[in-house]
């Protein structure tokens, strides 16, 4: 091991020491289920915010948008303006009604004026596939960067990278909680900023601090000149790829208002005021970072050797880091290199324990004590069973991400923004603006949602059937020569977008449930006011 690479290892250790010490600390102030699973309501709206931030700006966004500008020039930022304009979505319909309305998780809303457990049981198994396909992103995203660093093109290396980061979320959400969660991504917000803006910095310091002779290099670097710069090089090339844009664009705008992981957050501000006030502060510091990424993907495009980037451009950023540090073998280089990839780490920690941690609580929650227990569990065995979840769940992420790490990583969370805008938004929009709205009309909008969404991916470029025209590689999840791929899209949100709003609406209409004006006026006068919004759902 040469003196970058103890270099890197020492940063890596410390930012896990730190950590697990915030964890550990949590620990002690974690004794209720409102503490472990909304870390108290006792977190202001900046605070909250920095952690919004620190869930949202993960690893897709740090490493795999970089490396999707890097490729593929303007098509490549559209992933960035797609997550930033989502937050408008978030802010104008959901965080307030949802904070007011709600107590632990996305299904407290939508069960408070419908049957408990067939609600709770899709919005359940909706939430843990949507954080599973978030978790992929994650992991992947881990493996190649650890691998970068160790200098190790060991697939069995890569593995062991996945199987620890998985080890780790799963202490964090079981030892943590909420409230651990919640300053591990405090502290990863803060770093990732910092070494977001240093790089930056430097980019532009090698080009007089002149963005157009940056954008320049970079098309001129890229060998694809003008088109670079310019939409359509990806998104452009048939009009397969052009509605393949169109269906990403409304995944992006669409899907963060329906995420379970930022949906929780939420739930951990005292007030609706608080709750706006959290969503402002993120998008001002979510607006800055993918301006950053602007910098960084276009810097990586300019400065790194293409072929020095892996074929899904996931470490992009990293090497830049080492570019502008003097190149691989300075110590500057090690150094920016190591500091990077450190940040890099800390985010996807603090993101696979919030993705956890949402999974495991709606399990807990929505399943266990509202399904199994018919809301008679106590908290104690509540808490217990969510720990367990939180296991198997990171059991689950784990072995799916091995065979999805030749998959950019902006590209999975895509999928998960999919499956969140044709499965959740839905019905939540539906609850909170339609009275009619009930149990069938909620259970077929996120069962059709998510299943459409699902199996259309399934039989999608995705999984099979894509290759690399040069080298005959497959780009999909199965090996060349396997393709059972029938729907042309890559990004099914076209159709299961507005197939999930159809299905809420048919199964409203077409149902005998009688009419719950009554508990719908309670549900808007909560929303508004937040009054009640503690007390426990029962009926």
């Amino acid at each position: 091991m040469d003196g970058s690479q103890i270099l890197t290892t020492v940063l890596f250790l410390t930012v896990v020491a730190i950590t697990i010490g915030i964890t550990f600390w949590a620990s002690r102030q974690t004794k209720t289920a409102a503490d472990y699973y909304a870390g108290g309501r006792g977190f202001s709206g900046f605070q909250n915010g920095l952690a919004i931030g620190g869930d949202y700006m993960s690893a897709a966004s740090f490493l795999g948008i970089s490396g999707a500008i890097a490729l593929s020039g303007y098509d490549g930022f559209l992933y960035s303006i797609g997550f930033l304009v989502a937050w408008l979505v978030a802010l104008l319909l959901v965080a307030e009604v949802l904070r007011n309305s709600g107590r632990y998780t996305m299904a407290d809303q939508l069960a408070y004026r419908m049957k408990q457990r067939p609600v709770r049981l899709a919005a359940a198994t909706s939430t843990v596939v949507v954080s599973i396909f978030y978790l992929l992103a994650q992991m992947v995203g881990a493996g190649a960067l650890v691998a970068l660093l160790l200098g190790v093109e060991d697939q069995v290396v890569k593995n062991i990278v996945i199987l620890f980061v998985g080890a780790l979320m799963i202490f964090y959400v079981t030892v943590g909680g909420m409230k651990g969660t919640t300053w591990v991504q405090i502290v990863k917000a803060v770093l990732l900023m910092t070494g977001s803006a240093l790089i930056v910095i430097l980019v532009l310091a090698q080009f007089g601090f002149n963005l157009s002779e940056l954008l320049g290099s970079a098309a001129d670097a890229s060998g694809k000149g003008d088109a670079f710069l310019q939409p359509g090089l990806k998104y452009g090339a048939s009009f397969t790829s052009e509605l393949d844009f169109v269906s990403l664009g409304l995944a992006l705008v669409l899907g963060t208002a329906g995420l379970p992981h930022i949906l929780i957050r939420f739930y951990t501000v005292p007030t609706s005021a608080d709750a706006r006030k959290s969503v402002l502060w993120a998008i001002g510091l979510i607006g800055v970072f993918y301006l950053f990424t602007l910098v960084l993907g276009f810097g990586a495009a300019a400065l790194v050797d293409p072929s020095t980037l892996d074929k899904a451009g996931n470490l992009a950023a990293p090497l830049l880091a080492q570019e502008v540090g003097g190149g691989e073998g300075s110590i500057g280089g090690a150094v920016l290199l190591a500091l990077i990839a450190a940040v890099a780490f800390a985010t996807i920690l603090a993101v696979v324990a919030g993705l956890t941690l949402t999974s495991s609580v709606s399990v807990a929650h929505d399943i266990y004590n509202s399904v199994i227990k018919r809301g008679k569990a106590t908290e104690k065995e509540e808490m217990k069973v969510s720990r367990w979840a939180a296991a198997g769940i990171g059991l689950v992420a784990i072995l799916l991400a091995i065979p999805a790490q030749s998959l950019n990583i902006a590209f999975l969370v895509a999928l998960a923004f999919a499956v969140a805008a044709s499965a959740n938004l839905p019905a939540i929009i539906y609850n909170m603006f339609w009275a009619r709205f009930n149990t069938r009309g909620a259970v077929w909008s996120i069962y059709g949602g998510l299943i459409s969404c699902v199996g259309l991916v399934f039989f999608s470029p995705v999984v099979s059937g894509k290759v690399d025209p040069a080298t005959g590689d497959s780009l999909s999840l199965f090996p060349a020569g396997i393709d059972f791929s029938w729907f042309p899209l890559e990004n099914p949100g076209l159709i299961s977008i507005p197939l999930g709003f159809f299905l809420g609406w048919l199964g409203t209409v077409t149902s005998k449930e009688p009419e719950t004006a009554e508990r719908y006026v309670e549900l808007e006068v909560r929303a508004l006011t937040g009054a009640g919004s503690e007390k426990a759902i029962t009926h």
